[in-house]
């Protein structure tokens, strides 16, 4: 994990010197022309979908909690701990807690994570102060 979150640190640096086609500061989850993502609810549901353009790279917040994943449409390659999957739509998986991912996205893709939400909340903000941390020192902090 450690190699990852470097090479997540060099592109928050990158995207911070305006390199074209990175993006991210390493505070905020993407949510962008490129990358957009969605939201749903439902009764202690909570639903994000993301929209993710074939030839794209992204570097996962790590959950909290696990839970399903959804690619509705396309491929992708997941890199967890050095192992490295492919996923080609429809599929899905179950998301353990505690992991952070790489994955590449061979064709353009539909990609949904569904969550509990126990207090109902449409905060986005709130949501995902609960659900994810960017970095391993935030999970960590987090789940003392």
């Amino acid at each position: 994990m450690a190699q990852l979150e470097d090479l997540q640190d060099s592109l928050i640096a990158c995207a911070k010197a305006g390199e074209e086609d990175v993006y991210g500061d390493g505070e905020n989850l993407v949510n962008n022309e490129v990358f957009q993502i969605t939201h749903d609810f439902s009764d202690q549901l909570y639903m994000r979908k993301m929209i993710m353009p074939a030839g794209s790279m992204v570097i996962s917040a790590i959950h909290h909690t696990d839970h399903f994943w959804f690619l509705l449409t396309g491929r992708i390659f997941v890199t967890t701990d050095g192992e490295t999957i492919e996923h080609i739509a429809p599929c899905y998986e179950k998301s353990i807690a505690g992991a952070k991912r790489f994955i590449y996205c061979e064709e353009d893709c539909v990609f949904i994570n569904v969550h509990k939400n126990p207090s109902n909340t449409q905060d986005i903000k709130k949501i995902e102060q609960e659900l994810v941390s960017l970095t391993q020192e935030q999970y960590e902090q987090k789940n003392k």
